[in-house]
């Protein structure tokens, strides 16, 4: 099953998918241009694993890791489906991520691997932007770069865990302007869920509304003012956003 929130006629609404529409708790269908997408899920904490497939550590010249590069992000960071996404005016260089998120069903601390999925409550589509006129360094992602109020864009459903059969095979496609520029499959990432979940708890508590984000394979362009993005991932869903500059998204600075 398919699962967002959504916000409509002054309320913020629990949802599911019926035949590519949107069905609100009460009855209510609409269509997806209708309502406000939010997160699918009220959020916990946002981890982030950063170069998780090898093409994309060697598509940015980086060797391979050893342990998962994680950080976190702030709720401030976070949109959902069919959001206007800030390029700043400075930015040379901003570009998507399509990633696979894991969302956490319950409390987990330190969860064996083989265990590992039965704290998994579903997935969801993630595009996470970057500016890397503000990134550091690659060990030390900068908040600039990473953290920016906004620019990463979760959803448009959680599809619960029981249907996705192999969450490590799935393929990942973002298309600029209907134009395919990125593709993978979750089968390339280093460190796979499993890993990740008994990783991360093993020295902190993951809680239900936790989410991870896995990491993107290699494929990343830059966008620009007026671009329409798309990340998917089969089985999983659609995310949409558009490129707007600074004056269209009502920021100053």
């Amino acid at each position: 099953m398919k699962h967002a929130r959504v916000a409509y006629a002054g309320a913020v609404h629990d949802a599911s998918e019926q035949g590519g529409r949107v069905r609100l708790a009460d009855g209510r269908v609409l269509a997806e241009e209708e309502v406000v997408w939010l997160p699918p899920v009220s959020l916990g904490t946002v981890i982030a694993v950063g170069l998780n497939y090898i093409d994309h550590a060697k598509e940015l010249a980086f060797s391979k890791l050893t342990e998962p590069l994680v950080f976190l992000k702030s709720a401030s960071a976070v949109s959902g489906h069919r959001t206007q996404t800030r390029r700043p005016t400075a930015a040379t260089y901003m570009h998507y991520e399509c990633e696979l998120v894991v969302v956490i069903g319950r409390t987990a601390r330190r969860v064996a691997r083989a265990d590992a999925y039965d704290y998994v409550a579903g997935y969801c589509v993630a595009n996470d932007y970057v500016i890397r006129d503000y990134l550091e360094n690659y060990y030390r992602p900068n908040l600039r770069a990473k953290n920016r109020d906004g620019c990463t864009l979760l959803g448009p459903w959680m599809v619960e865990a029981a249907d996705v059969p192999d969450p490590m095979n799935c393929v990942l496609r973002t298309f600029v302007n209907g134009r395919m520029t990125q593709e993978g499959c979750t089968r390339d990432m280093i460190f796979g869920i499993a890993f990740l979940i008994e990783y991360l708890s093993a020295f902190m508590t993951l809680s239900a509304g936790d989410v991870i984000l896995t990491g993107t394979p290699e494929g990343v362009v830059n966008v620009n003012v007026g671009d329409e993005v798309v990340t998917e991932i089969e089985g999983i869903g659609r995310l949409t956003s558009y490129i707007v500059d600074d004056e269209s998204f009502a920021v100053v600075g």
